[in-house]
């Protein structure tokens, strides 16, 4: 493109301010894009995000924006149930999107959601920043390099000892689409298929627990949440299995009996494994057998860079050069269709076949 690349946020709340915004703002100020307008349902949450990332345009009708020809791109913050018509609508004005985890709040509106953007010829790209952490990238090198073989096995968790939101709409499904399954364990999940390659799931069995989050007596501390109106998961686990033989476990909970907190994920290969620790980056390691000795090798120096701001750069580059998206819609798709086989046979009580 001739000019920077304008761009303009639909819900402008939590997640636009607290990881978006200073990520376009940085860019801004390289000269590689401008923050044309914010849009948001409450006048006065856009006007906040306005003020402090001097935004020349608020809006609270974002179909009204979407008609400023100086927009390229949009980025949607919205919650999950919101996420699909706001993309839908961007794409049909001609603009490519960036979109908040999950895709969508199931397959069938994701499935639209990529479908759209096919048709404008735009690009799709789903915000699962976490891949983008130095870590992760360097264990996906040492994967692309051969160092762990042929990847036949993966275990995934993401799990909270007390950590129910007490903000937003995160216990309640109509609007979420489900509990710490969809909300974190979406992050662990694409992270798990990507250093896996993201092949194609065969099967999926699973299971949901509602164990603590209607009750008033459990301690939260990520602020009190409302127990009447609890109606997703505290805990879910699934079992995938992979056309290529492959399978993978996966673990998600917002309260679990456990003794702390993990964002992890451990791939296990012929030629060696690998263990990523998103919270504790020493314990992320590399497991071979070299020269005839068990060898564990830790990744150090890795650059302090800020996966948010990772993504968005990616994305924004893509559009200036015309390049396909590092996280496409399509694998967005794939991860809720896999969120949605587990809640499915969670409630069925049977395997699900894709």
């Amino acid at each position: 493109m001739s000019r920077p690349v304008g761009i303009a946020i639909i819900g402008s709340g939590g997640v636009a301010r607290k990881y978006h915004l200073p990520a376009y703002a940085k860019l801004q100020a390289e000269g590689k894009l401008k923050i044309v307008a914010v849009c948001d349902l409450s006048e006065e949450t856009a006007k906040t995000a306005a003020t402090e990332f001097s935004v020349p345009h608020i809006f609270t009708d974002y179909k009204k924006m979407l008609e400023l020809d100086e927009i390229d791109a949009v980025d949607v913050c919205t919650p999950n149930y919101l996420h699909k018509d706001p993309v839908v609508d961007s794409f049909a004005a001609g603009k490519h999107v960036l979109v908040e985890k999950p895709l969508a709040i199931n397959a069938r509106e994701g499935k639209l959601m990529v479908e759209a953007g096919h048709k404008a010829g735009k690009k799709l790209q789903v915000a699962l920043n976490i891949r983008f952490g130095s870590g992760p990238q360097a264990i996906k090198r040492f994967i692309d390099d051969g160092k762990l073989g042929d990847i036949y096995y993966a275990r995934a968790h993401a799990l909270r000892r007390r950590g129910i939101p007490g903000w937003g709409v995160f216990t309640q499904k109509d609007k979420q689409g489900g509990g710490p399954l969809i909300d974190i364990g979406v992050h662990i999940l694409d992270l798990t298929l990507w250093l896996m390659g993201y092949p194609e799931p065969a099967t999926t069995s699973g299971v949901a627990y509602t164990k603590f989050g209607t009750r008033d007596d459990v301690i939260g501390l990520m602020g009190k949440w409302d127990p009447k109106i609890f109606t997703v998961e505290d805990f879910a686990s699934g079992f995938i299995r992979f056309k290529n033989g492959a399978s993978l476990s996966l673990e998600s909970s917002f309260v679990a009996n456990l003794e702390k907190n993990a964002m992890e994920t451990s791939v296990f290969g012929t030629e060696g494994g690998a263990m990523l620790d998103l919270y504790n980056s020493s314990r992320t390691k590399i497991f071979r057998e070299e020269s005839g000795t068990l060898t564990d090798s830790t990744p150090v120096f890795l650059p302090d860079i800020g996966s948010h701001e990772a993504e968005i750069r990616s994305f924004i580059q893509a559009i200036v050069d015309d390049t396909p998206v590092e996280v496409p819609g399509e694998q967005g798709l794939m991860v809720t269709r896999i969120l949605d086989a587990i809640y499915e046979s969670s409630d069925t009580g049977r395997e699900v076949v894709f």
